[in-house]
């Protein structure tokens, strides 16, 4: 039985001075990171609280696994003329929607609706100890559109986000008219290469400042932004949070669905117009390349376009061409064949 209520959390003020504050932060960050964590560095809160986010944020009241549980959303409307059509954007594992704000932004001013969605077990929603896996997710996704009475949408996912987008294309195609893989993990079935490793087992995990700091530099082959300090300040402040414990356990169980649900075996079911959109350079996966194209050989209607020397975070890297090029493919006719889309 799925139970869905919204409540919503103005935040006009707190998101205005939330942009202030990050613009005068830029100038701030050191051009390297530090080798250890800044002393003022403080934990972080299991939902966010404390983190503004730059549009209203409206929650998705939802009851799985016989929880209840929040979804927390932006729905951000068109700020250019609007063109009619709605995105759904996914996350990544170590993200959530408000890391997305510039891309947000400038589909917002190209005139589309943007829905961007903190999955379960991120940012400002709820961090339930329950099996995560991806049909969860997409019915989660599906949930809000209902909620919301969107009968169509294109949906783009970033890294984790991609493998998100590959089971909600599958599972229903008559409500994406585009879906966009965005340096998509999962590119493999995990199964098949190391064992299953029990997510209950061995305690409370640990993850140090350098660790994490680690796993981010992964994704910029060539030079490091220096305000992206931020998401490392925010992830390692969560491991001094008193819920830590618990959110190790979220983290380990969404880690889990990798392994445990993959979705290689989703692209060749997928018939929506696709595009398979990355860095060339992705860090977080040998031979990327190749294995980019597999998934775009799967797809029954798709390109492929991979920038080369740039990793896991084009829209960071080359914000500007990635823009574009995301934008004119959501323009572009579901109903025409992907290919003749370049």
């Amino acid at each position: 039985m799925l139970i869905i209520k919204k409540w919503i959390v103005s935040l006009s003020t707190t998101a205005l001075l939330c942009s202030m504050g990050t613009a005068l932060a830029a100038e701030q960050w050191p051009a390297e990171p530090p080798v250890e964590p800044p002393a003022d560095w403080g934990p972080v809160s299991a939902n966010f609280e404390e983190i503004p986010y730059p549009y209203p944020v409206h929650f998705l009241e939802l009851n799985r696994f016989d929880q209840d549980m929040r979804m927390a959303y932006m729905d951000v409307a068109p700020t250019g003329r609007s063109n009619g059509q709605t995105v759904l954007w996914q996350h990544g594992m170590n993200f959530y929607a408000e890391a997305y704000t510039p891309t947000i932004n400038e589909l917002s001013a190209q005139g589309f609706r943007v829905l961007a969605v903190d999955r379960i077990g991120y940012g400002k929603s709820s961090k339930p100890i329950i099996p995560y896996n991806f049909n969860f997710v997409a019915a989660n996704m599906k949930a809000l559109l209902d909620e919301l009475g969107i009968e169509e949408t294109a949906i783009v996912g970033h890294s984790m986000g991609g493998m998100v987008v590959s089971r909600f294309a599958m599972l229903y195609p008559d409500v994406t008219t585009h879906v966009v893989m965005v340096n998509q993990i999962g590119l493999t079935d995990q199964r098949q290469g190391r064992p299953w490793s029990d997510p209950y087992a061995g305690g409370v995990g640990t993850s140090s400042y350098r660790s994490i700091l680690a796993g981010h530099r992964r994704y910029f082959p060539q030079e490091w932004p220096p305000a992206h300090l931020e998401f490392v300040r925010r992830q390692f402040g969560q491991t001094m949070s008193g819920e830590w414990p618990r959110l190790s356990m979220v983290r380990r169980l969404q880690g889990g669905m990798l392994y445990n649900d993959p979705v290689v075996y989703d692209w060749q079911h997928i018939d929506s117009k696709a595009l398979v959109l990355a860095g060339e350079e992705d860090g977080l996966a040998a031979n990327f390349a190749e294995l980019a194209h597999n998934v775009n050989d799967q797809l029954q209607n798709s390109t492929i376009l991979l920038y080369p020397g740039i990793g896991h975070a084009p829209q960071i890297e080359i914000p500007d061409q990635f823009h574009t090029d995301l934008i004119r493919f959501l323009r572009s006719d579901p109903d025409e064949p992907a290919s003749e889309w370049k």
